[in-house]
């Protein structure tokens, strides 16, 4: 699978790669000062060091999944905390195309579109997810807490979880608990591939530790 970076030291982001980077660092520092966290706690907790985390904090820098869900963990949310969409009305169910919010990892190839709507009592996130050809989560495995599942719509998906590496076709679903070290990417050189995902957080990240 090809290596994701997490800085801009290999491209070019163009305007809107770096108004998500922006955006994305803006809510996790946003979180991370309504937890009353220092950039030196976060940073120890998720294994970064805390000058890539105030980069990424800056929007100078662009995060890899694997480092979003590290720091996603730390502050005790789900992936889907990230997006920083406007908070639900109370009993909002319904989520219409023109109202989902997205987070792309320009460097990754992945853009992910958050069809459900980040509740903060929720468990539970549904996202479709789109992989550019060759787009992936680069070759260093990660493991974050709760649950995931998923089917392929469109494309083909090259999916590894510890030892097992699979190739799944349009058609074909998977689940895995996600503290199992995996990663994952589209191996066509030509062709997207469109994923229905599920995130399932844990209990325990809700409810505090």
């Amino acid at each position: 699978m090809k290596q994701a970076g997490d800085g801009r030291t290999n491209g070019q982001a163009g305007s809107g790669g770096i108004a998500a980077d922006l955006a994305v660092g803006g809510r996790v520092r946003a979180l991370r000062r309504a937890r009353g966290l220092s950039l030196k706690a976060v940073a120890a907790r998720a294994g970064l060091s805390i000058g890539f985390l105030s980069q990424v904090e800056r929007g100078l820098s662009s995060p890899s999944l694997r480092v979003l869900t590290a720091i996603a963990d730390v502050l005790e949310v789900g992936l889907s905390g990230l997006f920083g969409a406007a908070a639900p009305a109370p009993d909002a169910i319904v989520t219409r195309p023109h109202e989902r919010a997205e987070l792309t990892l320009w460097r990754s190839g992945i853009a992910k579109q958050l069809l459900t709507r980040p509740d903060g009592d929720a468990r539970l996130s549904l996202f479709l997810m789109r992989l550019s050809p060759g787009a992936s989560t680069g070759d260093e495995f990660f493991a974050h807490d709760g649950e995931e599942a998923g089917l392929v719509l469109e494309g083909r998906l090259d999916l590894a979880v510890e030892d097992a590496t699979m190739r799944l076709e349009s058609g074909d679903s998977f689940r895995f608990a996600s503290r199992r070290p995996h990663r994952y990417g589209n191996p066509s050189e030509s062709d997207e591939t469109v994923v229905l995902w599920v995130n399932a957080v844990a209990t325990t990240l809700r409810e505090g530790r």
